[in-house]
């Protein structure tokens, strides 16, 4: 399958083959392993949430901030 067969297909039909894709990785068995990079982005995302000074806002605030 290439990059035209898939950008003719709904993006249901998208969804749903991402996510057979999906389950067949999560039965495989293999070691691959996490690149180190991100790792190092992980724990920066943690330090920047322990933060005291930490904004949250809820999915509603972010979409309409987007607008």
């Amino acid at each position: 399958m290439n990059t035209t067969e898939i950008e003719g297909m709904s993006i249901a039909e998208r969804i749903h083959a991402m996510e057979a894709i999906w389950a067949s990785l999560l039965k495989s068995d293999s070691d691959m392993e996490s690149p180190d990079w991100h790792q190092d982005v992980l724990f920066e995302r943690r330090r920047q949430i322990d933060e005291p000074s930490a904004e949250f806002v809820s999915l509603a605030e972010l979409k309409a901030a987007r607008r």
